[in-house]
């Protein structure tokens, strides 16, 4: 293991990433501004959450030694990855960037936020039945000799370093403003089945990696080695129990706002219903009573 001084001394400027810091920095600082032009008064908590916890929880994973160190330890590498995906967007979901997006925007640029919103391969990536599929992938490449390359080469550590916390937004907002993302209770009924299965399943690489044999990468060496590097076995061990752990960790927050999710669904459909007046319910009864006979073979 490093240094525990080295852990805290090891800095550098990761391009990429930085980028993408400035920028989501930029955009919320520019929606509490427009807020407060439209008379919404933004928490202090939530901008404090967001620039905080949020972006600067990404700037230590990707400057700090997780990112200065990330070519050449696998366990650095997936701790970064692993964290980018499932801890920095719930920590950045804690500003709300959708609904200080709906205070700030008017008009036409509430139109588009609502047509972007809509579409359908925002839905299809935010759905809670699809977007964990795509973190199983992700982390059944570190099984194959793509590992490698993922972290060494500029060009694909940049385009993991950006896409892979885009990823986890979409997996985080949806249970974090279901305002914006509203389903029926039983529609999340069948995603917290799902996504609890599913946050199971994300697990099984890095046990795969952490019983395997073999160094599954099939690289035996790195480009810069220290006295206190593990062998490329030991190396690979550690980046599964690392990934093991996370994602056996982050199940209990995540879980926690799907159920947290379902009950504000349950009780804003029973509102629903409480607000319908007696026709109105009768009427409700007779069209499910139709499409019962409906439905129903003949004998």
């Amino acid at each position: 293991m490093p240094p525990l001084e080295l852990l805290g001394s090891a800095w550098r400027i990761d391009w990429a990433a930085l980028a993408m810091i400035v920028t989501f920095g930029v955009l919320y600082g520019l929606g509490i501004s427009a807020a407060a032009r439209n008379g919404h008064r933004w928490p202090v908590w939530r901008a404090i959450a967001f620039y905080g916890p949020g972006l600067g929880s990404m700037a230590v994973l990707t400057c700090g030694f997780t990112g200065v160190y990330s070519a050449d330890l696998r366990w650095a590498f997936t701790v970064k990855v692993s964290l980018l995906l499932f801890v920095v967007p719930l920590l950045l979901g804690l500003g709300r960037p959708i609904t200080l997006a709906r205070a700030a925007l008017s008009g036409r640029g509430a139109e588009v936020l609502d047509a972007v919103l809509a579409h359908r391969v925002v839905r299809f990536f935010s759905n809670s039945l699809a977007a964990p599929l795509l973190g199983l992938a992700l982390f059944s490449t570190f099984l194959t000799p793509a590992f490698h390359a993922l972290r060494a080469d500029p060009w694909a550590e940049a385009l993991v370093t950006v896409c892979v916390p885009l990823l986890g937004l979409l997996m985080a907002l949806p249970i974090i403003e279901e305002g914006d993302f509203q389903r029926s209770s039983a529609y999340i009924t069948l995603e917290f089945v799902f996504v609890f299965i599913e946050l199971l399943l994300d697990a099984v690489p890095g046990i795969l990696l952490r019983l395997n044999g073999q160094v599954l990468d099939h690289v035996m060496t790195t480009q810069a080695m220290a006295p206190w590097f593990p062998d490329p076995l030991r190396d690979q061990q550690l980046a599964g129990d690392a990934l093991w752990f996370i994602c056996e960790i982050v199940d209990l927050p995540l879980i926690i706002l799907m159920f947290v999710r379902f009950a504000r669904s349950d009780k804003r459909e029973a509102r629903s219903f409480d607000e319908l007046t007696d026709a109105e319910l009768d009427e409700l009864n007779a069209q499910h009573l139709h499409r019962r006979r409906i439905r129903r073979p003949a004998k």
